[in-house]
């Protein structure tokens, strides 16, 4: 009998102590800032987001916002300033598919066909550009679902593509060992409609969509909230994925209580998974995570110094427009691969946004410049994933404009420009634009009695340059050579092999 008592003694403790450990985070900021983001998204550096959805159709203007400006008949702008005209989507649509209250948003879900849409080509291209995860929008301010929704009809499972997005590209980006993350910009939805009896906006067969009339800069209703919250749980639950992403809307001081309780649910999840998961938030106009929470992410925008907290920017390749347009415009690949090596050298990861078109195409141009990243990546690599911050993030005159949308106003980086990083006892210095004629370099945080290098030199060498090259450490710098015969047409990325030595002897090869 004592046996059979202390069998069932052992059994609960087991029991308390499994439930324990599943629950271990509680939805408040005392318990949430315990958690630690995990070691693969400090390692992973580089990741591909996809802005993609029934905007593709009309493909104009201001992109992903275009279900926004397109009823705009002059009474706001995008932050609730007066507008004196009609938006350009306004005229655009009024011109090409007659007005707002003839021809509402929801038209266009049905001619959001994917008919192209390809899940293994894409992930195979993501994986040729180098990325080593992937997050799709699950569902963005319209509230049109990406996913196979248990809470909404507006799914692209039964109208438009009828296809599940997400789980498609889940699938095959697992394939690679790719991590998975998906996003939701629905918390901003309760700013987006324009509520006019004109407008199918009111048409309450269409409530489900567009949600109940009010005033869109009222803050969010808690009815509304607890909508957001059941769908962000059946997102979660359903695809249990790596990464979760949210816009701006999540920020907002209404949503303070189900915020705290989606992260406690998604992080113990993780737990009970046993998957180490990392949460996203954007501290724009509010701060709606205590530090250390979850992980921060800077739309557009880089910082100026190293962060102790990894981090993360979110960035499109089509600057302003995240949504694919028929006027798409995007820079030099080079200036994405220096916005990575900038990110990495101080502690950041880089989410870098496609756009694919309508029929589910990611337009060539577009390719092109994700190719290029990835042949770049293939001979620079290992100065850029599993790496961490150099004592110093770099030299030179460039820094980034520490703010939202900073990177924007970037105006590149010159020849002078220094980015670093380390893996164990090798140094990573990336010189971030060629100077033609140049023969030699000097880093300045590699002399041997600079106290920011603590080691002694062992070799330095170019990635992907096969050849020996000369390089002298002095008191005060590294010189090292640029041979006449090195073909590179981007970031030169020099490698500085290290060994624990006392360096105060000069050292010459």
């Amino acid at each position: 009998m004592k046996n059979k008592s202390l069998l069932v003694i052992v059994i609960l403790a087991i029991i308390i102590n499994t439930t324990s450990a599943q629950e271990k985070f509680k939805p408040n900021w005392e318990s949430l800032v315990k958690y630690e983001t995990p070691e693969w998204f400090q390692d992973v550096k580089f990741g591909i987001f996809i802005h993609w959805g029934p905007t593709t159709v009309p493909a104009y203007g201001s992109s992903e916002w275009y279900g926004y400006h397109m009823w705009n008949e002059g009474q706001v702008d995008a932050l609730g300033n007066p507008a004196n005209e009609p938006s350009g989507d306004y005229k655009y649509h009024s011109e090409n598919f007659g007005k707002p209250e003839d021809f509402g948003y929801t038209k266009f879900i049905p001619m959001f066909k994917a008919e192209k849409f390809d899940a293994k080509e894409w992930v195979d291209l993501f994986v040729e550009a180098g990325a080593k995860y992937v997050v799709p929008v699950g569902e963005h301010c319209d509230g049109f679902a990406m996913y196979d929704s248990k809470v909404t009809r507006w799914k692209s499972t039964t109208m438009g593509p009828k296809k599940d997005i997400v789980g498609s590209i889940f699938k095959e980006a697992k394939k690679h060992g790719l991590k998975v993350g998906m996003s939701s910009h629905f918390a901003y939805g309760w700013h987006w409609w324009t509520y006019k009896d004109k407008f199918e906006s009111m048409n309450p067969d269409l409530e489900d969509f567009y949600g109940k009339k009010h005033d869109r800069w009222e803050p969010a209703s808690k009815e509304f909230v607890k909508h957001w919250y059941k769908r962000s749980m059946d997102m979660m639950t359903q695809y249990k994925p790596d990464l979760f992403w949210f816009d701006l809307g999540f920020s907002e001081p209404a949503y303070e209580e189900y915020r705290k309780k989606f992260i406690a649910n998604y992080y113990n999840q993780g737990l009970k998974e046993k998957q180490e998961v990392v949460l996203n938030y954007k501290n724009i106009k509010w701060k709606p995570v205590k530090d250390g929470a979850a992980v921060l992410d800077i739309e557009s925008g880089k910082l100026d110094r190293i962060r102790q907290e990894p981090w993360q920017t979110d960035m499109s390749l089509g600057g302003w427009r995240w949504g694919y347009t028929n006027d798409y415009q995007m820079r030099k690949a080079s200036a994405y691969i220096n916005d990575l090596i900038d990110i990495v050298s101080k502690n950041g990861c880089l989410l870098l946004n496609v756009a694919p078109n309508k029929h589910g195409v990611i337009p060539e141009d577009q390719q092109a410049i994700l190719k290029e990243i990835g042949a770049w990546l293939k001979v620079n690599g290992e100065g850029i994933y599993k790496t961490r911050p150099f004592t110093v993030f770099g030299q030179g005159p460039t820094n980034a404009v520490m703010k939202l949308h900073g990177n924007m106003h970037d105006k590149g980086f010159t020849p002078n420009d220094v980015r670093y990083t380390k893996n164990g006892q090798t140094v990573y210095a990336f010189i971030m634009k060629q100077e033609k004629g140049r023969t030699s370099f000097s880093f300045d945080a590699l002399g041997f009695e600079d106290r920011v290098l603590n080691d002694a030199i062992k070799e330095v060498s170019i990635m992907g340059y096969n050849g020996k090259i000369k390089w002298i450490q002095k008191k005060d710098e590294l010189v090292v050579e640029i041979p006449t015969d090195l073909k590179v047409n981007n970031a030169i990325g020099f490698k500085i092999e290290l060994v624990p030595a006392p360096s105060d002897i000069l050292k010459t090869k």
